[in-house]
């Protein structure tokens, strides 16, 4: 029996006296993914990304962790209730403009000590205090810096736009506005490097296009190396008590780990291992969370359909954005059909061994988006399901 089909025996017992559909996370995988990431950051602490796990008993459960710290959040709202619900170091890692939210954080202290927002651009200082009402709290704010690989004169540009600030000159000068402003805190620098963290360099059945991609993530990792420490000395020539310096992602933490100016890395993704994530040199990680659809019909022979599985993840459309039929092994779309709103064709020669109740596994093309269609997670140990735990949406909130 392969590893894989002896996964597919756990989480079959594991999960006999629940119906499909169904989502699970794997806690030996979970745990072990969670060593593999502690020990590439060398000692450096991890900040982990909220978003990657919409869980809070499995934020909890690797904080708890030694190697880890703090939150990375994704929207406002959310940072607020994280912070509401004991967590006292939350990083909101994009900008906001939620009213609401500003007035609610600038007139509680306990969660203007616990949340830092981010910023890029002087407007967002000017619209945190116009939402402020009464609030006086000071608000800790964090720049980010812009990663993104720039080449003949910046003609090309490799990597995700996000902040505008790119050059050493002008994170200082946002520091420096942001010292001048009262009520306000700058206490870090962020910079996530997605096209080296979230872009895998081993692509199955495509050499030439992963020896590019490994090229340029070599060349982007030594710009952005002396980049960054420009950076950070800069900053620190206006706001000599920075708190924190973060960087890095699930592919790229020992990378980013190794660089002097860099205190903290910021990871979410490598605990849950999704099928973006197969494709790395960097790190092997053992595939932790699935979902589970029940099989509803039998067409005809070597094809079964189970009930729904469209659960696309967001990026630029593609095949690569599909969940992947993972057990049993051998079962793939049909190239008329893809994976449907409420069923969904599978072909193969596996097809024929499965009736119906039975369950096919999946595993989503990304880490956090998963728990958008569950409100519960069953957590597997051995063959045994030991706690089933609310999601994000469990607890009645979709913050996006």
């Amino acid at each position: 029996m392969t590893a894989r089909a002896a996964d597919r025996a756990r989480y079959d017992r594991a999960t006999a006296h629940l119906d499909a559909p169904l989502a699970i996370v794997d806690l030996d995988a979970f745990d072990s993914n969670a060593e593999d990431m502690r020990r590439r950051a060398g000692g450096k602490p991890i900040r982990v990304a909220s978003k990657s796990v919409r869980c809070r008993a499995l934020l909890e459960r690797v904080l708890a962790k030694d190697g880890f710290a703090g939150l990375m959040s994704f929207t406002l709202a959310e940072s607020l209730w994280l912070a509401r619900s004991g967590f006292d170091d939350v990083l909101l890692a994009y900008p906001s403009a939620d009213h609401a939210g500003f007035a609610e954080l600038t007139g509680d202290p306990k969660l203007a000590s616990a949340v830092t927002v981010m910023i890029d651009d002087p407007a967002q200082l000017r619209l945190i205090d116009a939402a402020r009402g009464g609030g006086r709290e000071v608000v800790r704010v964090c720049l980010e810096l812009d990663t993104s690989l720039k080449l003949l004169g910046g003609r090309v540009r490799v990597g995700a736009r996000r902040s505008p600030l790119h050059s050493p000159a002008q994170v200082a000068d946002m520091a420096r506005t942001v010292a001048r402003q009262p009520g306000f805190q700058l206490v870090g620098i962020m910079a996530y490097e997605g096209h080296i963290a979230g872009v895998g360099d081993s692509l199955a059945g495509r050499p030439l296009r992963s020896r590019a991609v490994r090229l340029m993530q070599a060349t982007a990792r030594r710009e952005l190396a002396q980049r960054r420490a420009e950076v950070v000395r800069a900053v620190r020539a206006v706001v000599p008590d920075l708190e924190f310096v973060n960087g890095g992602g699930t592919g790229s933490v020992q990378f980013t780990a190794a660089e002097d100016a860099v205190t903290e890395i910021g990871a979410g993704s490598g605990l849950y291992v999704p099928r973006l994530f197969d494709n790395y040199t960097s790190f092997t990680g053992r595939p932790a969370a699935l979902f589970a659809q029940p099989v509803v019909r039998r067409p005809g022979v070597g094809i079964v359909t189970v009930l729904g599985g469209g659960y696309p993840a967001s990026g630029v459309a593609g095949p690569d954005r599909l969940p992947v039929p993972y057990l049993p092994e051998g079962l793939r779309y049909d190239p008329q059909e893809g994976p449907g709103e409420v069923q969904t064709p599978l072909l193969g020669s596996p097809a024929d061994d499965l009736l119906l109740g039975d369950k096919v596994w999946f595993r989503h093309a990304k880490a956090g988006e998963l728990c958008e269609r569950f409100d519960a997670l069953h957590l597997v140990e051995g063959d045994s399901v030991t706690a089933t735990v609310p999601t994000y949406r469990g607890e009645g909130h979709t913050f996006l």
